[in-house]
């Protein structure tokens, strides 16, 4: 280990970081967002600003000679009473675009939610450090990627040399919105996320603003994705809205409609991805809301149920079979006019035959082994070669 006067301590600035799209400044150190400010005071639910806050797909990116990196955190768990911890969030050390090194850090803050009344305790932490030892010699790129699944707070880098931002890779950049599952959920680690495996395998650089229960065709999103750079699009649309059971088919079309619509209104020719649901036999025909399975919980796992009556879809209730149905039509008459845009169902990533040998472990969403499956059929269908977000599709 170094001597204390070999450290150099270096500011965390937003030229040290890719994937955030604000930073928030506290007490100790910064915060990184994947919402502006003015979006996240437009509705503050508790879920969202949760979700936004979880750093996936944000990290650290590094032009260094440092064989030891050191990153002081307090990171944020949630859990639910009753049930066992979930997964701590782990940090990954990519080196020269390879998984080289984990890390977790040995304290947080942990939020304990009582599911039945939604009551949440919070317990303080302390700050802890995410150390990242032995590497090798000599100037290299460092990706130091935040836990997908805890909010971060950043209080120090230290490195026993300088570090200074990575250069710009030049690698076009894939800006993404989805729901839980691209948010993360279930995934072993940060590069794990299928959105993450996808982008390293299509050498793109990955804005993820995947929301766990969040994606809801939200205006202020859509203003945010209009307003950032990007030079590929995708969205992946359907599973919140109905397990939130928030809005009915009449409204369903317009909103997607006026989602994409301004999407347009800033990226007009950039090719852009709609994706629907995977297929998830809770919702395939059974409207929302969605709620915890409590005889699952009895039995100490998290699990999910669709509540909702099946009749009811013949008079507007939203199921995932009509909400691809209805995405399918909207693309089809938009394209058109948009020559850069197209249509995945989502059953092509995860369907039937998948549930059956990789089932989804709560009903709702993938483990780690189905992320992988998701991400390669993603780049098989939206970046190679004829592809929506093929490199060149322009």
């Amino acid at each position: 280990m170094p001597t204390d006067q070999h450290w150099t301590t270096t500011p965390i600035t937003a030229a040290l970081l890719r994937g955030a799209l604000d930073l928030e400044h506290t007490g100790r150190g910064v915060r990184p967002h994947r919402l502006p400010s003015w979006a996240r005071a437009q509705y503050p639910d508790p879920q969202l600003l949760m979700a936004e806050s979880q750093p996936a797909g944000v990290r650290l990116a590094l032009r260094t000679a440092a064989t030891t990196i050191e990153l002081d955190v307090l990171p944020t768990r949630y859990g639910f009473a009753g049930m066992p911890p979930r997964p701590e969030g782990v940090f990954d050390l990519v080196l020269d675009g390879r998984l080289a090194a984990q890390a977790v850090a040995p304290t947080a803050t942990t939020v304990t939610i009582d599911a039945a009344t939604g009551e949440a305790d919070h317990r303080p932490g302390a700050v802890g450090t995410a150390r990242f030892a032995g590497l090798p010699e000599g100037e290299k790129d460092v990706e130091l990627w935040l836990p997908h699944n805890e909010t971060v707070e950043l209080v120090a880098l230290r490195t026993d040399e300088p570090v200074r931002p990575a250069p710009d890779s030049g690698r076009p950049v894939w800006l993404h919105h989805g729901s839980s599952i691209s948010h993360g959920s279930n995934a072993d680690h940060p590069t794990g996320t299928w959105t993450a495996l996808a982008a390293a395998r299509a050498g793109v650089e990955l804005v993820n603003l995947g929301f766990s229960g969040s994606a809801l065709l939200d205006p202020f999103t859509a203003r945010t994705m209009r307003d950032t750079p990007a030079d590929l699009l995708s969205v992946k649309i359907g599973i919140n809205v109905v397990g939130g059971d928030v809005m009915r088919r009449r409204a369903f079309g317009p909103a997607v409609h006026g989602f994409l619509d301004t999407l347009r209104e800033g990226h007009p020719t950039t090719p852009l991805l709609v994706v629907s649901p995977l297929h998830t036999p809770i919702h395939e025909d059974t409207p929302g809301p969605g709620a915890f399975d409590l005889e699952a919980l009895a039995t100490g796992r998290i699990a999910f149920r669709a509540t909702g009556d099946p009749a009811d879809s013949a008079t507007g209730r939203l199921t995932l079979a009509v909400v691809r149905e209805e995405l399918a039509h909207i693309v089809a008459q938009r394209a058109a006019d948009d020559p850069h845009l197209g249509y995945l169902d989502g059953q092509a990533l995860y369907g039937p035959e998948d549930y059956a040998e990789l089932p989804l472990p709560d009903e709702l969403h993938p483990d780690g082994a189905a992320h992988r499956r998701i991400a390669d059929r993603f780049v098989a269908h939206a970046f190679a070669a004829g592809g929506t977000l093929a490199v060149g599709a322009r």
